[in-house]
């Protein structure tokens, strides 16, 4: 049974949840913590960031894949950058996924014959390009993936180990599909694995806050911004500041 002094508050994921939203059942949250779901894991001694498919293709709302005009990712954009300026001014560890898929016969066939809308992310095409905002920088890698996690496919897992890294931080898309995957990949590997809750994002209210919970319960600590900043290591004083954030207008 965990500890019940580590127990991970956020099971409750009532802190920052938009007014209105669907939450678990009243209740629930009290149930697993019982159960001895959802403690803290916490963090380690260095993070990474892991940004998951926060490209034009789901970003830009004149999109098919992207979100519905009530329910965009803009807020979820600014919360990643912010976290990324953050993890930049401390020399830590960023890496970027985006999901695009070659014409002909490729490895990812049955993927797209459940999502047939995924065929918009071609190879080399604007959709499959990361979204400016996040303002990627050369040094760090951008890999292209054909299937959910971000670790099938790319390098991650071996990138993580030559960062020395030990806990990381998943933000993206969406929560319920690419995010959540990567986040139970990166448990199995090892990881202490963080969620933003304002870094990810999703296409629908009750799909994103059902795997929040449930993510939280079992996979990772599901924890606000701000907590997640104040977790990071002090920054090196020599360190250059970040780069100013591209404007949040529309792509």
């Amino acid at each position: 049974m965990s500890d019940p002094a580590r127990l991970n508050d956020s099971v409750h994921l009532n802190d920052s949840v938009p007014p209105g939203a669907p939450l678990p059942p009243a209740g629930l949250g009290e149930a697993f913590r019982q159960r001895g779901l959802g403690a803290s894991s916490g963090f380690g001694v260095r993070p990474a960031v892991i940004v998951v498919d926060f490209s034009l293709g789901f970003t830009d709302p004149a999109s098919p894949l992207g979100a519905p005009a009530d329910a965009p990712y803009d807020d979820a954009l600014r919360a990643t950058r912010t976290l990324l300026d953050a993890l930049r001014v401390r020399e830590l560890p960023v890496a970027f996924t985006t999901v695009s898929y070659p014409d002909g016969p490729h490895e990812a066939a049955h993927f797209l014959a459940k999502v047939p809308s995924l065929a918009l992310l071609r190879d080399g095409s604007r959709w499959a390009q990361l979204d400016p905002r996040l303002g990627a920088r050369p040094a760090e890698p951008v890999w292209i993936k054909r299937f959910a996690s971000a670790f099938f496919g790319p390098p991650l897992h071996d990138w993580l180990r030559a960062q020395r890294a030990d806990t990381l931080i998943v933000c993206g898309a969406t929560t319920s599909g690419c995010v959540r995957a990567t986040v139970v990949d990166g448990l199995q590997h090892g990881y202490r694995v963080i969620v933003p809750r304002s870094c990810v994002a999703d296409r629908a209210e009750s799909p994103h806050q059902a795997s929040l919970f449930d993510m939280n319960a079992k996979y990772a600590d599901v924890l606000s911004l701000e907590d997640v900043l104040a977790q990071l290591p002090s920054p090196d004083p020599a360190a250059a500041p970040p780069t100013s954030p591209t404007p949040l207008e529309t792509p």
